[in-house]
C-alpha cells in the first residue's frame, strides 16, 4: 500500500510514470524502506495504464461491498437467548446505577 500512495502521489505532481527509483526516493524522505520485490510488480502492472481509468473502476468495485454493521446483533441475541438474558439484565442495571451515581458525583447531570 505503501509503495501505491508513494505511486500516486508522484502521479498527482505531475510524473506520468513514476520510475522504482522515483518511488523509492519518496518512501525514503519519510524513513520508509521499499520492497524491491513489490516494487517490481507494482511498475510492471500499472505500466501503460491511466491511473483516471482504474480508479474509476476500483470505485464502481468499492461501490457493490456491503458495508453494514448488522452482523453482531444476530450473534449478542442469540448469546441472550442461550440464558445469558438474565446477567445481560443484570449487567445494564450496574451499569445504570453507575452512571447515576457518577451524576451525583460531579453534583449535576447531563440534563438538568
Amino acid at each position: 500500500m505503501k509503495h501505491l500512495a508513494a505511486y500516486l502521489l508522484l502521479s498527482l505532481g505531475g510524473n506520468s510514470s513514476p520510475s522504482e527509483k522515483d518511488i523509492k526516493t519518496v518512501l525514503e524522505s519519510v524513513g520508509i524502506e521499499a520492497d524491491d520485490d513489490r516494487l517490481k510488480s507494482l511498475i510492471s502492472e500499472l505500466k501503460g495504464k491511466d491511473l483516471q481509468e482504474l480508479i474509476a473502476k476500483g470505485s464502481s468495485k468499492l461501490a457493490s461491498v456491503p458495508s453494514g454493521g448488522g452482523g453482531g446483533g444476530a450473534a449478542a441475541s442469540g448469546g441472550a437467548a442461550a440464558g445469558g438474558a438474565a446477567a445481560a439484565e443484570e449487567k445494564e442495571e450496574e451499569k445504570e446505577e453507575e452512571k447515576e451515581e457518577s451524576d451525583e458525583d460531579m453534583g449535576f447531570g447531563l440534563f438538568d
